[in-house]
């Protein structure tokens, strides 16, 4: 291998087939309404796309009280219980303020909801629907988030 197809090699293609995943953490949001389950989606800011609420780590907060917090910020969940340990993950290619795509794998707790507010920090620049877990996977684009949501 010429040493100009090495370097292509070692500092452009090798890093991008190397490159570490970044973590999220997600917020499976649910309620229980006439005896049936629904989920809470909501809209990303940026394409619109039906989403649950997550983020990035917070210093300080476990992944499930990332995720509540998450909740809250981007779909006012006011009153909520989160479990302790993910129910799954779901992996996404996150499309940086630059163009260039992060790979992410979502860590996803469940929050059962008692209460939402219509004020939150992000009222103004997402819709919320609660649906059933089938249409919430209709909605959703990653696969394996559809797979979570239809074995609610």
């Amino acid at each position: 291998m010429t040493k100009w197809l090495r370097n292509i090699w070692e500092e452009v293609a090798r890093p991008l087939f190397l490159r570490p995943r970044r973590v999220q953490f997600a917020a499976l949001c649910t309620r229980s309404r006439d005896a049936q389950t629904e989920v809470l989606l909501i809209t990303s800011r940026d394409t619109g796309r039906w989403i649950i609420p997550k983020g990035w780590p917070i210093d300080g907060l476990s992944g499930s009280e990332t995720a509540l917090q998450e909740a809250w910020e981007e779909a006012g969940v006011q009153d909520a219980d989160a479990s302790d340990d993910p129910i799954g993950y779901y992996s996404y290619d996150k499309k940086l303020d630059n163009g260039s795509l992060q790979p992410v794998l979502t860590s996803v707790y469940r929050v059962r909801v008692t209460k939402t507010s219509d004020t939150f920090p992000e009222a103004h620049e997402r819709e919320r629907s609660w649906v059933s877990p089938q249409v919430a996977a209709e909605r959703v684009q990653e696969p394996e988030l559809r797979d979570l949501l239809l074995n609610l």
